[in-house]
C-alpha cells in the first residue's frame, strides 16, 4: 500500500489521541511520622518509621486517590493510563516544563498533613509535534 495513503489515517489517529489524552502525575508528600501514622492506620496496628510496610501503604494510599480521580475523569470521556507509584524522597521536588501546570493541595488529618501535589500536561506540545512533523 502506499505510504501517501495511509499517512492520512496515521494523522488522525494521532490527532483524536492527542485531543483525548493528557499526562501528568500526581505526588503525596508527607513527612516520615505522618506517613507512619498513616500507615499504622491503615495497617490496623503499630508500624515503625523504618518498617517497609509504610512505603507499602502509602503507596496503597496513592493508588486508591488516583484510581479513583482517574476512574471519574474517564467516566466524564478524558483517557488517562496509570502507572504504579515510584518512591521520591529528595529535598528537591520534581521538575516540571512550560507546558506543564500544578496545584499543591494541603490536607490536614489527624495524622499530620498531607500535601497533594498534581501537575497535568497538556495537548499543546502535541499539537506542536505534529505541526512540526508536518512541515519539516
Amino acid at each position: 500500500m502506499r505510504m501517501e495513503l495511509i499517512q492520512p489515517f496515521i494523522n488522525a489517529a494521532d490527532a483524536v489521541l492527542a485531543e483525548t489524552l493528557l499526562e501528568g502525575r500526581v505526588v503525596l508528600d508527607t513527612d516520615v511520622p505522618t506517613a507512619t501514622a498513616i500507615a499504622s492506620a491503615l495497617i490496623g496496628s503499630p508500624v515503625e518509621e523504618n518498617d517497609p510496610s509504610v512505603k507499602e501503604a502509602i503507596f496503597e494510599l496513592a493508588n486508591l486517590v488516583i484510581g479513583n480521580a482517574v476512574t471519574s475523569l474517564n467516566d466524564q470521556g478524558f483517557r488517562f493510563k496509570i502507572n504504579p507509584p515510584e518512591p521520591h524522597t529528595e529535598d528537591k521536588g520534581l521538575e516540571g516544563t512550560e507546558d506543564t501546570e500544578a496545584l499543591v493541595m494541603s490536607f490536614d488529618t489527624p495524622s499530620g498533613s498531607v500535601f497533594m501535589n498534581i501537575a497535568m500536561r497538556y495537548n499543546r506540545r502535541r499539537r506542536q509535534e505534529r505541526e512540526a512533523v508536518v512541515s519539516g
